[in-house]
């Protein structure tokens, strides 16, 4: 009988050609009935989808169909998988359908869109171009390969924007470098926000800067601090017969002629280059992985110079400096952007910062 023959041996009487044919017929007859019936579950709705892939599964398994059969049910169960969003199995599918059928332009079309689904631009294009050469007059294929162009040049324009500020980025970091300056943790970001420095047309560094008022700790923010300005020039605004006095001041103690400046030497977290440049696209991470994930880190240290709770040493900033001269001391390590602390000789709180009896929260 032919149920006794071993595997891949050639039939030898005629009771096993015949038995053989009977078992090919058995089969192919089962790879029918299953494709129709997961036709009909396809038509009885979403609850029947799992059904119809069941159905459409038992026809492959067979393997009783012709080639251009078989490429009819992998179609098909990539239309089921791309209606309930497993675009994955659904590509695959397709895929499956084509090689055993070329001129399948259903495959072709469940392929492009499955793809599309997946963002995989480029996979869908060729697919649907492949659907259009099979049916030029395909109104499906046509709308979906608008679909498809559209958002692939929606694609590129986003990602060159993005690229142009990660360039961006990436020459501002190449300008701290330059500069010898020292990027470390952001401290008051719930102060200032997520502002970032830039550089002009010139080359030139314009910051964000904090001045933070450590008797009562609240603070004056400038939103462009040109890296070549004095500082007397921006305490002289500030400070100028026309600007408010400070709400809190009751004693009327800072006043132009009696604040001081300081930074806190030593103090805060380094940050190698490629986390210097996570903060210059805060709202650009994702892409930040993927164009410069490959580079190695710059070997600069970041580990904590000194606790959060323990104070370096305080600087006093001559206001005859620039902003970048100060930037540059290699005991300065910028938390994100420069902060300086003001305090007023007439102040009674100016002998306690003095004598070192207060530090940053």
């Amino acid at each position: 009988m032919a149920l006794l023959m071993a595997a891949g041996s050639e039939p030898v009487t005629e009771r096993e050609r015949e038995d053989l044919d009977a078992i090919a017929a058995l089969k192919e007859s089962s790879a029918s009935e299953f494709k129709e019936q997961g036709n009909k579950y396809v038509k009885m709705g979403k609850k029947h989808y799992s059904d119809a892939i069941d159905c459409y599964s038992r026809a492959i398994s067979q393997n009783a169909l012709s080639d251009s059969d078989q490429s009819v049910l992998f179609s098909n169960r990539a239309h089921v998988n791309l209606m309930l969003g497993n675009y994955r199995r659904a590509l695959m599918d397709a895929e499956q359908a084509i090689k055993l059928c070329s001129t399948n332009v259903k495959a072709y079309y469940r392929a492009a869109k499955a793809a599309f689904s997946l963002e995989l631009m480029v996979e869908a294009e060729l697919f649907c171009n492949s659907g259009l050469q099979q049916s030029p007059a395909n109104e499906e294929m046509t709308k979906l390969s608008v679909c498809i162009n559209s958002r692939r040049k929606e694609h590129e324009h986003k990602k060159n924007e993005l690229l142009k500020v990660v360039n961006t980025a990436k020459e501002l970091a190449s300008a701290f470098r330059t500069r010898g300056l020292k990027l470390g943790r952001a401290i008051y970001q719930e102060l200032t926000g997520m502002k970032i420095p830039f550089l002009d047309e010139s080359g030139i560094l314009r910051w964000p800067v904090l001045f933070l008022y450590p008797e009562t700790m609240s603070s004056d923010f400038i939103e462009e601090f040109c890296e070549t300005d004095l500082f007397s020039a921006h305490l002289d605004m500030m400070y100028s017969e026309g600007s408010s006095a400070l709400s809190w001041d009751n004693e009327k103690a800072y006043t132009r002629e009696a604040i001081e400046l300081y930074y806190q030497a030593d103090r805060g977290v380094l940050l190698p280059e490629t986390k210097v440049l996570e903060y210059l696209l805060q709202e650009t991470a994702d892409l930040l992985a993927e164009c410069v994930c490959n580079e190695d880190e710059d070997g600069v240290d970041h580990t904590e110079i000194l606790s959060p709770s323990s104070s370096g040493k305080w600087i006093k900033v001559s206001e005859r400096k620039t902003l970048n001269d100060i930037l540059r001391h290699p005991d300065y390590i910028i938390p994100a952007i420069p902060v300086f602390f003001v305090v007023s000789k007439r102040s009674r709180f100016y002998n306690e910062f003095k004598a070192g009896n207060w530090s940053q929260p």
